[in-house]
């Protein structure tokens, strides 16, 4: 009863918003029967006690399951108006991120000096973080260099903060269960924020991706693959499992998440050096003189970000409330290869939706291969859409590609960098687009100031875009130019030795000589390609 009446309430939302407006107009008209068609899209049995109320007849017209499907019959399709599916001022926040690189920069370059900051009293400060130190595992003491990192966000990152909390409206729901599961602290949910501002195609100047900033062997080590499609480490449920799993598993070693969330940033081995160093102590404050530089920003990043989300009301925090909710949504498997235009095409979500919905499809593509399986995540109401001219649907992709003859790229198991090698006439945005990553992150991963780039020059670059692309003829030449073999020499690396030679990879040197260790032998001889 609940559910129908929870349906009633929706459709009637829907039928009002469809009646704003000129009434008496030809457009307004046509309007209000798509909007009564887009209600109309749910399964007969679901809609059974409101058909009385909202008799259409365009819902028997709608196309059978199994009908053929061309470009006229889309406009059918597309019955799902903007303002039903996201606010367009809260979408532009969520889809148009820069808040990852400026969190990472905050906290490398923290000044922990005194901030001045009337309106948070550091006695009320001190109260609420006795508070929030009593109901969680995390030590949340007083310190006066958390004081200058909370004083100082609330003082220059408030808007930036409004934002992450719009944004985790939508995450935080699907964190908490996956916590909740594995009975980690709730409170990681803040871990997500610091690592990557929420963002799940964000890739660090080192190379990790995602919400939880796998890197590509870690990744692989949890399970996280990546191929010329597909990046696993940007799902965010996939990824936040394996990071879950992963926190688990370090609090067996340390007993204390305080050395968990250091030891995740910057590794079990840093932590138990600085456990050493610092004559035994396990308190993270004493520890943290003996951490590398970006870890020691880390925590206190991580306590700032609880509290201020803990304590939002207190200082008049007032993010947007997004109408798209993680509950909202729901996934099916796709039974054949889609594009992200072809699902907009039919289902009226908007690109810019499903790219933020299914972030791990690097080139915008689900692929479809063999013993896999590959989800679409869409808004309820349009899952409805879709499952109800599935079989239309995929006829649709089929013959469009077909016609097209659009020459898609082969599925291989992606690299974790490519060497460029910046030619004549390369620039910046030009690189950028070949590879479908943005231009700061260029400048990120090579340390870069400006748009100068010299001719030869090395780049080094995590694409999102598939590299196999690539003309024969431009791989011919790159074969061409390296070597078969190299010896190894004294101060010589595995990494220094693959930045030596385009397109060899520390993973390729791995596989080519069944090397397991890192060391290596002066006089060694190391292949350089497959055979």
């Amino acid at each position: 009863m609940k559910k129908t009446l929870s349906l009633l309430m929706m459709f009637a939302f829907f039928g009002g918003w469809a009646q704003q407006g000129p009434k008496n107009t030809p457009q307004s008209k046509t309007q209000a029967k798509k909007a009564n068609f887009r209600v109309q899209v749910f399964k007969k049995t679901d809609t059974s006690d409101i058909k009385i109320l909202n008799p259409d007849p365009e819902f028997k017209n709608r196309l059978p399951i199994g009908a053929k499907i061309n470009k006229a019959d889309l406009v059918n399709l597309k019955d799902l108006p903007k303002a039903a599916v996201i606010d367009s001022v809260w979408k532009s926040e969520l889809l148009n991120s820069d808040l990852f690189e400026n969190m990472q920069r905050e906290i490398q370059k923290q000044d922990y000096s005194d901030v001045v900051y009337k309106d948070l009293p550091t006695d009320t400060l001190k109260a609420r973080l006795a508070k929030l130190n009593a109901r969680t595992p995390f030590n949340v003491e007083y310190n006066p260099m958390l004081e200058s990192v909370i004083k100082s966000y609330l003082k220059r990152n408030k808007k930036s903060m409004e934002r992450l909390m719009a944004l985790s409206t939508y995450y935080f729901p699907m964190f908490e269960q996956q916590l909740d599961r594995f009975d980690v602290p709730l409170e990681i949910k803040y871990l997500a924020i610091v690592e990557s501002a929420l963002n799940p195609r964000a890739k660090s100047h080192m190379g990790a991706t995602g919400l939880w900033q796998f890197m590509f062997t870690t990744g692989k080590m949890h399970g996280l693959d990546v191929s010329s499609y597909v990046d696993e480490r940007m799902d965010p449920i996939m990824a936040t499992e394996a990071a879950v799993k992963y926190l688990s598993s370090l609090y067996k070693t340390f007993g204390d998440w305080d050395l968990v969330l250091a030891s995740y940033n910057s590794g079990p081995g840093n932590v138990s050096k600085a456990i050493r160093r610092s004559g035994g102590s396990t308190n993270y404050w004493k520890l943290r003189p003996y951490l590398p530089r970006e870890t020691a920003g880390y925590v206190p990043a991580f306590l700032a970000t609880m509290y201020l989300f803990e304590y939002a009301k207190e200082h008049d925090f007032q993010p947007s409330n997004p109408d798209v909710a993680f509950f909202e949504t729901d996934t099916l498997h796709v039974k054949q290869l889609l594009t992200f235009d072809q699902i907009s095409n039919v289902t009226g979500v908007e690109k810019d939706m499903l790219e933020f919905l299914n972030p791990s499809y690097k080139l915008n593509i689900i692929p479809f291969v063999e013993d896999e399986k590959y989800a679409l995540r869409l808004p309820r109401a349009s899952v409805g859409v879709f499952v109800n001219n599935e079989d239309a649907i995929y006829n649709f992709a089929k013959t469009e590609i077909t016609e097209a003859k659009k020459e898609l790229p082969r599925f291989v198991e992606a690299e974790d960098k490519v060497r460029y090698r910046v030619k004549s006439g390369d620039y910046l945005g030009k690189i950028a687009q070949k590879y479908g990553v943005a231009i700061t992150s260029i400048r990120s991963w090579n340390n870069i100031r400006g748009n100068n780039l010299k001719v030869g020059q090395y780049l080094t670059i995590y694409p999102r875009k598939s590299v196999s692309n690539t003309s024969k003829k431009q791989q011919v030449a790159q074969q061409s130019s390296t070597p078969k073999s190299y010896t190894v020499k004294n101060g010589d690396s595995l990494w220094s030795i693959s930045n030596k030679f385009p397109g060899v990879s520390v993973q390729n040197l791995r596989a080519w000589n069944s090397i397991t260790s890192t060391n290596l032998k002066p006089g060694t001889v190391l292949k350089l390609s497959k055979s």
